[in-house]
């Protein structure tokens, strides 16, 4: 696998209010998740200066002083949101922590809420800190992001021969998708690392897709089917969509969920990210679809909710939960 057959998708058509208009772009998705689960996409509708404005958001907010950082402290958080320090992460736990700095939110509810007290580890309120503007824009992004997730969804939706809004149903206000950005800094020039340690350890994510926003520097990288780590370099404007491992569970691995990672810089280069997690709502069963169990693949998959499959990956990842937990 290389740049050029991990597919460039303009998916303006699924803009239309005509099905035929989809099917071409359904057929090439469907080819993408199928073959590398990874794609990217143009024609997504959020303009080029929405994107460069939420790289400079990011700049600004990880270069607040540490003790502002700290007053969001994603450990201090029941249902993980806030600022996650530089090593707080493993996402490879063969390898030392990851070195970025991270900012998540997702919807934001009252702690009254009765999905609250239900399910307090993945719902609850943000922390935004004290950067004006801040809360506003994060917002303003997430929603953006998210229209272009539910037509993705309807998309594989219509491939796997669903009802249109089979995925959509389960996004309704109580989802659990995860906007989140990341700060890569250069790691101290009294910290040796050798070659197989990376900025973020290889992972698959945990959701159903993720879209991916990355700034002009580059360092991500794709497993290929022959085990081989191949660059994924930025294209200006379009985002980069991958299978997570919930989608992956529904089609019965017919649609892949690719492990990734991203490499150490050249010295003194920052690096920013800006993956959004779409993931639905916690109680959202995921069993195999019936279009993606065949005569030669049985249902390889349990039934899971989506968010017993969360929580359990959590565990796996931040040393904090795990404490908090025993």
């Amino acid at each position: 696998m290389t740049m050029n057959n991990v597919p460039l998708i303009d998916i303006s058509p699924l803009f239309s209010d005509q099905r035929e208009h989809w099917l071409p772009v359904v057929d090439k998705i469907d080819q993408a998740c199928r073959e590398i689960g990874f794609f990217y996409i143009q024609g997504h509708g959020i303009s080029s200066a929405q994107l460069e404005s939420m790289f400079a958001l990011a700049k600004t907010f990880f270069a607040q002083p540490e003790e502002l950082k700290q007053q969001m402290l994603i450990a201090n958080s029941s249902n993980h949101r806030g600022w996650g320090s530089a090593g707080a992460e493993q996402l490879d736990p063969s390898k030392p922590s990851d070195w970025k700095e991270t900012f998540d939110m997702a919807l934001d509810i009252h702690p009254e809420h009765p999905v609250v007290k239900a399910f307090p580890k993945l719902y609850g309120p943000n922390q935004y800190g004290v950067l004006p503007g801040f809360q506003q824009q994060m917002n303003q992004h997430y929603g953006l992001l998210m229209s272009v997730a539910r037509r993705l969804l309807k998309a594989m939706a219509i491939a796997l021969q669903l009802p249109d809004d089979f995925f959509n149903q389960y996004f309704d206000d109580q989802h659990t998708s995860v906007l989140r950005m990341i700060h890569y800094p250069p790691r101290p020039a009294d910290q040796v690392v050798d070659d197989e340690t990376k900025a973020a350890g290889a992972h698959t994510d945990y959701g159903c897709l993720t879209l991916l926003l990355q700034d002009d520097v580059g360092g991500l990288e794709v497993c290929n089917a022959q085990g081989e780590w191949v660059a994924a370099p930025p294209v200006k404007d379009a985002l980069v969509v991958n299978i997570g491992d919930l989608m992956q569970r529904w089609t019965n691995d017919f649609y892949l969920s690719t492990q990734h990672r991203v490499r150490n810089l050249a010295a003194g280069v920052h690096r920013y990210s800006m993956p959004f997690f779409v993931e639905p709502r916690y109680d959202t069963p995921v069993t195999c679809i019936p279009s993606c169990i065949t005569a030669e693949r049985n249902a390889r998959y349990p039934l899971i909710t989506s968010g017993e499959w969360i929580l359990s990956r959590f565990a796996a990842t931040y040393a904090y939960r795990t404490q908090d937990e025993g």
